[in-house]
């Protein structure tokens, strides 16, 4: 049975992921950067405000990143962590716990961006709000986003989605795993609704 919704759904807010940013070239690792982004609620493609974010990355003693947009103006300190064979990698320190992070969360209300952890029991992940089969249903679509497939073609939804180009077959082999494991979840939970379906109509 889905869990009474009492939190806040975090995904329901906004969301800074750092790698991204820097895939996207919004932040670049050892210069000076200030664009202007769209932003989206997790899951959604449609932009909900507008940012100006600016970092500084060219001294790893203070590295700075700001977001501005409308009623907020935060500025996050960043942490870098030397990689074992070469090069940076960057994080957020959480501006409550001071943790590192890869990603900070603006759920809905909220007045800044914050680690996960630091907001505990006030939000939940949107798979928190639903039962077993939705959530498999929601962790195969995540899943098939991830390998760069989506729900738009029925006959290809069917079918386990092909290996990026760019992705290593290790990482690819383990999203299969784990989408298998949904389907078969979500597969069980359809044969119970069926089932319970059938025996309803039997008593009548």
């Amino acid at each position: 049975m889905a869990r009474l919704r009492k939190r806040v759904c975090l995904e329901e807010g906004l969301r800074l992921d750092l790698n991204q940013l820097i895939r996207d070239g919004t932040v670049v690792s050892g210069a000076v950067t200030s664009q202007t982004i769209f932003l989206q609620v997790a899951g959604s493609r449609e932009p909900v405000g507008v940012a100006v974010i600016t970092a500084n990355l060219t001294d790893l003693a203070c590295p700075r990143f700001r977001i501005r947009m409308r009623g907020l103006d935060q500025t996050i300190d960043l942490i870098p962590q030397r990689r074992r064979f070469g090069g940076v990698q960057w994080y957020f320190q959480c501006p409550v716990l001071g943790l590192r992070a890869s990603v900070l969360w603006k759920p809905p209300g909220a007045k800044r961006f914050c680690s996960r952890q630091s907001w505990g029991k006030q939000v939940a992940y949107r798979t928190q709000f639903v039962g077993q089969a939705k959530r498999a249903q929601i962790g195969t679509g995540r899943t098939r986003s991830r390998l760069g497939s989506d729900q738009k073609h029925p006959v290809d939804w069917q079918l386990l989605p092909p290996k990026p180009k760019w992705m290593r077959w290790p990482t690819y082999e383990s999203h299969i795993e784990r989408y298998r494991g949904y389907e078969e979840v979500r597969l069980k939970a359809k044969a119970v609704c069926i089932a319970r379906l059938s025996g309803k109509l039997a008593a009548k």
